[in-house]
């Protein structure tokens, strides 16, 4: 694969999930950009290993994991990087790997994830290769069983993306909308983005945010704001939007925030963001009030998986499951026991299904011996700011 050139010409994400090499085992040097891979299989993500195995009485997952087979893969790709790139800052973004995934950049580790639901970013610019080629590995270890009460699968089973930025960008996961004041006149949007400088000198930039609905603007505000080197700063704006269009069960009405970040004539950075205009409150006298309204959640859990396509999150496969809740007369589900997968997520957005979104199954307390207790008390914060930072722009 070659990665295309170009900070915000369309390849400030792309989808990374082809011609990947796969090995269930654990090979030494597996990390190392030299490792002949080349008789490993071939195979594009999002993928399960395990729903591929066979079923045996004896496997470690037993009944809670339908009695396939855990254990410890890599997973490799090779891919080039223009020498035109080598201004750009260059990440790579993980939606979800089950589960303690350390992952390599042409033989340096980038970190380790212990929990599997969680999505993670790093940052490769430091030893990437322009110009040439690059080794990005994933280790995986699913081998500590029982992990769950449930099936979990095991694997890369969401999608990866590549991103590619200037070195002035709004951070990943740096825009974050709500709506203060809303009623049937007239909403208040606010946007509050961060914004990175990553050069050695002071940079001042404009910042354009501009709403639409249907296709049409709906509202837009811009701001200059100077970013000292090497740091960064949070912008906060507020646009009206007259006569809004609710988001709600009934009626699922999205908008677009389409965000530029420009230095005179240039284009730095762009970013959309799809959210929903509504209002929430709750007290024990009215129970839970969306757009003002009493609403009674009509809901199920669900799990991750997808049944016999296993844990993979196949865009298709997520939307469905979204779609069959809300046609049996669901208006609300809760993820059983963990952050869902963003496609999900964006299915319950169009559809209109209300989410309860659940960061883990346990605290201290052990339910099976290698669950989420294991890792608590070091990990709690970052797996709920994850899931924070990553969801809280969704209005389902």
């Amino acid at each position: 694969m070659t990665v295309q050139a170009g900070a915000h010409d369309g390849a400030r994400k792309q989808l990374f999930d082809f011609d990947w090499k796969f090995m269930l085992g654990d090979p030494a040097e597996a990390s190392s950009a030299g490792f002949d891979d080349s008789n490993w299989r071939t195979l594009d993500l999002p993928h399960d290993w395990s729903v591929e195995g066979t079923i045996s009485p004896d496997a470690p997952m037993g009944n809670d994991g339908g009695y396939f087979p855990a254990g410890i893969a890599w997973y490799r790709k090779t891919f080039e990087v223009p020498a035109t790139s080598k201004d750009c800052k260059m990440g790579i973004y993980f939606e979800g790997v089950y589960m303690n995934s350390e992952v390599f950049i042409n033989g340096h580790s980038l970190g380790v994830r212990p929990y599997g639901y969680s999505s993670f970013f790093y940052d490769m610019t430091p030893y990437l290769h322009f110009g040439g080629k690059n080794v990005i590995a994933v280790r995986v270890d699913n081998s500590a069983q029982k992990n769950c009460r449930w099936y979990s699968g095991s694997g890369i089973y969401r999608h990866v993306w590549l991103t590619q930025t200037d070195k002035v960008h709004i951070a990943h996961w740096g825009t974050f909308i709500t709506t203060p004041k809303v009623n049937d006149t007239q909403a208040t949007v606010q946007v509050k983005t961060q914004i990175e400088n990553k050069t050695q000198t002071s940079r001042r930039v404009t910042l354009r945010t501009r709403l639409s609905y249907a296709d049409a603007d709906r509202g837009t505000e811009t701001t200059e704001v100077e970013i000292p080197a090497g740091s960064s700063k949070e912008v906060t704006q507020h646009i009206r939007v007259d006569a809004p269009a609710l988001w709600s069960p009934e009626t699922p009405n999205l908008y677009v925030a389409s965000q530029t970040v420009t230095e005179g004539e240039k284009t730095l950075d762009e970013v959309s963001q799809t959210f929903g205009i509504r209002s929430i409150a709750y007290s024990a006298e009215k129970g839970f009030l969306l757009n003002g309204k009493s609403i009674k959640l009509y809901g199920g859990c669900l799990h991750h998986d997808n049944g016999p396509l296993g844990a993979a999150a196949y865009d298709r496969a997520e939307e469905r499951k979204a779609e069959l809740m809300k046609a049996a007369g669901f208006n609300a589900a809760r993820t059983s026991h963990n952050p869902p997968s963003e496609a999900f997520l964006e299915a319950c957005d169009r559809i209109g299904l209300l989410v309860i979104d659940e960061a883990f199954d346990g605290w201290r307390d052990a339910k099976n011996q290698h669950d989420y207790s294991v890792y608590f008390d070091e990990w709690w914060e970052r797996d709920v700011t994850t899931m924070v930072l990553r969801d809280r722009n969704h209005p389902s």
